[in-house]
């Protein structure tokens, strides 16, 4: 288990303070910031957030492994995920795939050795953490941090990040080469001769994509607490699709009915031993 420092909370209320301007001003219309970095074999993301939830809920929800497979399986391209006892704690086997349906044993096998640093009531920190990963990719890791507000709200941290080899650098360069060709990221570079903004590409615009994916998958699983049990799945999927859709530019991939489809196929099968 990693051990949180001491000064983790007011490290990460420090930062809130450090981003108040740009969480107030921003392309997303809400109080969100995204940045990204790219070296020749790393990849990194980071989203900090200011949400409508109570601390006591990000907490309860996203210290249990179980609630991030609900998290995970709402990304286009998971699977399955399924918390399993490991050697050392608990392991999330996640599947990640094709953007349509897939048959598990096509779909590479991602084992994250889940750690909650820190659950208090002044600061939540949850680590989910890979050494090996398909195409070239490795040292996978998820980082959740939050801390309350006083206004009741809660400031939410989201770290994304990866390396790859030369292998894995091939792989992207494919993808970024035919089905990824024009996509882009959210960080504005500078203006087109139109006016409107020009997004960074290639692998930076890649890592932010998948960034902002998780996070909306974690803010629509906060939300969907607010649904009956029941109906919290569907709640989700209609969520999160909504969510994605309000930046078709970099995050559109399939229509509505085409993604609830492909996940209540995939939701059925994690409900089944494995």
């Amino acid at each position: 288990m990693v051990i949180a420092k001491p000064d983790s909370a007011a490290t990460l209320l420090s930062r809130q303070l450090s981003l108040d301007e740009r969480l107030r001003y921003n392309q997303f219309n809400r109080p969100l910031v995204l940045d990204s970095t790219e070296t020749p074999n790393h990849l990194a993301g980071d989203v900090y957030a200011v949400v409508d939830y109570q601390f006591e809920a990000v907490r309860a929800g996203l210290t249990d492994p179980d609630h991030w497979c609900d998290v995970m399986l709402l990304h286009i391209n998971t699977k399955y995920c399924r918390a399993v006892p490991g050697q050392s704690g608990v392991i999330l086997r996640v599947n990640i795939g094709k953007k349509s349906h897939q048959e598990l044993t096509d779909a590479p096998l991602l084992e994250f050795n889940f750690s909650v640093a820190a659950a208090t009531n002044e600061f939540v920190d949850v680590v989910l953490s890979a050494k090996e990963g398909p195409l070239g990719t490795s040292n996978y890791r998820i980082q959740f941090q939050a801390v309350p507000l006083s206004t009741g709200r809660t400031f939410l941290h989201l770290a994304y990040s990866y390396a790859f080899d030369f292998s894995g650098w091939l792989a992207m360069q494919a993808y970024l080469g035919t089905v990824g060709s024009g996509k882009v990221g959210f960080t504005a570079i500078g203006k087109l001769s139109n006016g409107q903004p020009d997004f960074v590409g290639g692998v930076r615009g890649l890592v932010e994509r998948n960034t902002m994916r998780y996070y909306l998958a974690i803010d629509s699983f906060l939300d969907s607490d607010r649904a009956a049990p029941g109906a919290r799945f569907e709640t989700r999927l209609q969520g999160w699709f909504t969510a994605v859709e309000r930046y078709p530019r970099q995050l559109h991939e399939m229509d509505r009915a085409q993604y609830l489809q492909m996940k209540r196929i995939e939701y059925l099968r994690q409900q089944k031993p494995q």
